[in-house]
């Protein structure tokens, strides 16, 4: 019974049974008072007190099935669809965020190192227990722009900011650091450092363990912290100019990324982290600039390679779960790497959005949220989160949801430097379709890729020559390989069916990471009675009713 009346509880029967009581009782007055002033006869009154009356159990058992949200009317979810929240933070639990050092270093390369020297300390730190780090992307995004410190804070939902500058002259290094707390805006620590670059590594654990002094944690001495694993301070001065353009979105940086890991690995061949950062550069090469059966390749190798020098690297692990997902088709495989990075690393940006895509493809909707909802409270200032926790959450039918991360992702960055603007197209879902035109217009104008979204829009808009027009723009726009899927999309909206499965057998065929989507994107739900879009399913390792039942409404 308890369990009942909470239900009532979250489906605002009450609120629902009290505003109709008042008004009810209201109008009955109204109704009362004003119709015998114009001679209305009495039956006509308690006609009208019957009907409010009567209505009352149907208003109820409306308000049980639906709710009024700034979108309209929506179904109520069910409780099992409920989005799983995290426990509470704890009153002993502390957060930080870790902001890019400024490099004051003459010369003209001055952010590789100031960034670096900060996310390696952001990685010892998420080791801590008790310690919640916001995410790189998030802490980072802050870089460059007028945000005084309680705003950071804020906006990342953390307590503490840690800031500093480095210094680089010869091959002496000067780092000062100060840990702010935002809550009452006094500085808890500071201090200033010189070393030779030889004492990198140990400096960097000094900083680590002040911060935690001075957050008055317990520090596991057995903790490894990543540095040591690194023997030459030359190769990873290399390394972190790869890893700074790891982070870029063009093919220019990412394959300057590529050239930095590779010499690094000339200077240390047993350096696992630079081939971790040679298959994350492969793996956002894949599908946007290179055609994904040469670099998912390139990624297992790497990945491969990484793991064989560190099997406990997280992030490895994530990578090869991905080449095992699109390569092989092995679900079961790439699952036992997801949940082996989460085990290693369960505060990381990779184990948690990867595991979140990889679950909700499956259909597994309960464990994608779980992760889902990890990933945001990790990385809540990331565009491609929350871009991309915009599509999944519209995928589950969660709106609410979708339209928070999309409208997040709109004021992180309006021109969607690393693709479309996924709230377009839950704007199109909803049929506000003269919202989706203007954001995906808005966006081919910033970056100058016209995109797929545009062209699904018109062909559900009945505007057919629109919608080809903007496909074969956006097919131009993306070069010598386009994603078969990605086409299949506006085929299945114009009612080419044909075309559509022909192009789904192509991405197949071409291992497009983004295939195992095509079972859950309502999208394609036309297609979902068609015997050959079932076989492909079943092919790449898909169960189709598990998946379709996945974002069906509950």
């Amino acid at each position: 019974m308890n369990r009942f009346f909470a239900e009532l509880k979250r489906r605002k029967v009450y609120s629902v049974a009290v505003a109709y009581i008042v008004a009810g009782w209201a109008l009955a007055q109204g109704v009362a008072q004003v119709f015998p002033v114009f001679a209305i006869p009495n039956w006509a009154v308690r006609l009208v007190i019957v009907a409010i009356v009567l209505g009352f159990p149907i208003a109820l058992v409306l308000s049980w099935f639906f709710d009024f949200t700034r979108h309209g009317i929506v179904r109520t979810p069910d409780l099992e669809d409920e989005i799983e929240v995290l426990p509470a933070v704890s009153s002993t639990e502390r957060s930080i965020a870790v902001l890019p050092f400024t490099d004051l270093s003459p010369g003209e390369e001055r952010d590789y190192f100031g960034e670096g020297i900060a996310e390696e300390i952001q990685t010892a730190l998420a080791k801590i227990e008790g310690l919640r780090v916001a995410a790189r992307r998030s802490s980072f995004w802050f870089k460059d722009k007028k945000a005084d410190l309680k705003e950071i804070a804020d906006k990342l939902n953390v307590e503490h900011v840690l800031e500093g500058s480095v210094r680089r002259d010869g091959n002496r290094i000067r780092i000062s650091a100060e840990l702010t707390d935002c809550c009452n805006g006094f500085t808890l620590w500071s201090e200033t450092f010189e070393r030779e670059m030889q004492g990198i590594f140990a400096l960097q654990d000094e900083i680590t363990r002040a911060i935690v002094d001075a957050l008055k944690l317990k520090l596991d001495i057995s903790t490894p912290i990543a540095s040591r694993l690194v023997r030459s301070t030359a190769a990873y001065d290399v390394y972190l100019h790869g890893l700074f353009y790891s982070d870029k979105a063009t093919e220019e940086d990412l394959r300057k990324s590529l050239e930095y890991f590779e010499r690094a690995l000339e200077k240390d061949p047993q350096f696992g982290r630079a081939w971790t950062g040679m298959a994350k550069s492969w793996l956002w090469l894949a599908d946007a600039y290179v055609a994904p059966l040469e670099a998912y390749r390139k990624v297992r190798e790497a990945a491969t390679n990484a793991l064989t020098i560190d099997n406990d690297d997280a992030e490895a692990h994530v990578y090869l779960g991905e080449t095992k997902r699109i390569l092989d088709w092995d679900m079961d495989g790439a699952a036992r790497e997801f949940r082996r990075a989460v085990e290693l690393d369960p505060k990381s940006t990779p184990s948690n959005y990867f595991s979140a895509a990889f679950w909700a493809a499956r259909g597994e909707r309960d464990e994608a949220l779980v992760y889902l909802q990890r990933t945001s409270t990790i990385d809540p200032g990331s565009l491609w989160v929350n871009n991309s926790a915009c599509e999944l959450y519209r995928y589950f039918g969660l709106y609410d949801e979708a339209m928070g991360a999309g409208e997040r992702a709109l004021e992180l960055d309006p021109a969607f430097v690393y693709g479309e603007p996924l709230l377009g197209a839950l704007y199109r879902e909803m049929g506000q379709f003269d919202k989706a035109i203007e954001l995906y217009a808005k966006a081919e104008r910033l970056n100058g890729r016209p995109g797929f979204g545009i062209a699904i829009t018109y062909a559900r808009m009945d505007r057919p020559d629109e919608a080809r027009d903007m496909l074969a723009k956006a097919i131009a726009s993306r070069g010598s390989y386009t994603p078969g899927d990605a086409i299949a999309h506006v085929h299945v909206a114009l009612g080419a069916h044909d075309d559509a499965i022909r192009e789904l057998e192509r991405a197949c065929n071409e291992r497009s990471s983004s295939l195992h989507f095509a079972g859950i994107a309502p999208e394609f739900e036309p297609l979902r009675s068609d015997k050959r879009f079932l076989s492909i399913l079943r092919k790449i390792g898909l169960e189709p009713e598990k998946v379709f039942a996945a974002n069906v409404a509950r």
